[in-house]
């Protein structure tokens, strides 16, 4: 196992052409889970490829260790790969396929058996070992897949959407399963998805991708809770983050966001004291699970009256949309406290909560340090006692 530090890493496929990759800076360490996420063309899968020397980087050098690969060849890297279409060979049984690189690597027979027992308990394969591939289940097939890739015990392990043509059921047990696996094993790791409830529970770090550039990189956790800009608030989550359009006004010195149902209006505090952000258009943001039912106790949160126009129950809770400014709006509540549609509910924000975007940039406004924060939070509090 080794670190992995990618350097302005660049990537371009002529001259005249837009580069696919734009100074590409991420660096992780030693056995930890790296995400990169995205939509599709956002240079997520190029990138894996630049790792594994199969597309040669245009700028830039990729470290592994401290060793420079950029210009060694994908043997020579140390490195395993699972594919999308997991590229097992038909013609060879699951053992000759978990055989087939240490025979090239030229190991000898019992060390060969040795490992390929190890892989095959990790994975709960054992009862396989003498099928073929078109003998086996999409689960099973990535499986063995990841079973070659373990057998070989390289420096990085590399996975480019193996999930992707399993099922809905069988992909959320074979993501546990990779989590599983990943902390018994403490591998460095580089697993690329579109699909960002993969990237919330697998990764230790995760890099949100966009037309080629790192859009934010960090924990799930920081970019769940603090995302860079609009782009990274609106594609990780689900259900996606509520973005409401308004403009906001100055009263008793505090800036405020103006929330309109059709039934009643509502002045939710900020806390921010610049001044440039007066009577300016911005993106207000919020997730759904933020959106309260407001109780009977009276804790001073900001409210609001908004007619119920939809409801949409998957189980453990209850999707329930109002429109507020003129803009759809989600709600996440408690099965047994959701009201029907055409009913009247009483939301309730906290502004502690609350983001701003700049609605021509789409880059994050508001709080930046602790001292703001502390501000911000004394601002709010005021709200509440008066």
């Amino acid at each position: 196992m080794a670190t992995l530090e990618l350097r302005n890493v660049n990537k371009t496929y002529g001259a005249g052409l837009p580069d696919t990759l734009k100074n590409i800076e991420l660096s992780i360490k030693d056995g930890e889970f790296l995400i990169l996420v995205g939509p599709s063309g956002c240079g997520k899968s190029t990138l894996m490829n630049c790792i594994a020397g199969l597309e040669t980087i245009t700028g830039g050098a990729i470290m592994i260790g401290d060793q420079d690969v950029s210009g060694m060849s994908p043997k020579d890297r140390d490195i395993a790969m699972v594919f999308q279409s997991y590229a097992l060979y038909p013609t060879m049984s699951v053992r000759e396929n978990i055989e087939f690189g240490l025979k090239i690597r030229k190991m000898n027979q019992a060390a060969i058996d040795e490992e390929v027992t190890r892989v095959a308990k990790l994975l709960q394969i054992e009862h396989l070992l003498n099928r073929k591939p078109g003998q086996l289940s999409g689960g099973q097939q990535q499986r063995v897949a990841m079973g070659r890739a373990l057998a070989r015990r390289p420096k990085i392990y590399l996975f480019d959407e193996p999930l992707s043509n399993l099922d809905a059921k069988l992909r959320v047990e074979m993501r546990t399963e990779m989590k599983l696996m990943h902390q018994r094993l403490k591998t460095t790791t580089v697993y690329v998805t579109h699909d960002q409830i993969e990237a919330m529970t697998l990764g230790d770090k995760v890099a949100v991708m966009k037309d080629g550039i790192i859009q934010q990189f960090g924990t799930p956790k920081d970019i769940y809770n603090d995302p860079a800009n609009l782009f990274v608030a609106s594609f990780i989550g689900s259900p996606p983050m509520n973005f409401i359009p308004l403009r906001l006004q100055r009263k008793d010195g505090r800036l405020l966001a103006l929330l309109d149902s059709g039934q009643a209006r509502c002045e939710l505090p900020l806390g921010i004291q610049d001044a440039g952000l007066e009577d300016r258009e911005v993106i207000l943001g919020i997730r759904p699970e933020q959106i309260a039912l407001a109780g009977n106790e009276q804790n001073g949160l900001p409210t609001i009256r908004a007619e119920v126009q939809i409801t949409e129950p998957t189980g453990p809770d209850t999707l329930v949309f109002v429109s507020l400014n003129d803009t759809k709006v989600c709600c996440r509540l408690a099965p047994d406290a959701a009201p029907q549609a055409g009913e009247t509910m009483t939301l309730q924000f906290d502004p502690l909560k609350v983001l701003l975007f700049d609605a021509k940039t789409g880059e994050r406004l508001g709080v930046a340090g602790q001292a703001q924060a502390e501000a911000r939070a004394d601002n709010v509090a005021q709200f509440k006692g008066r």
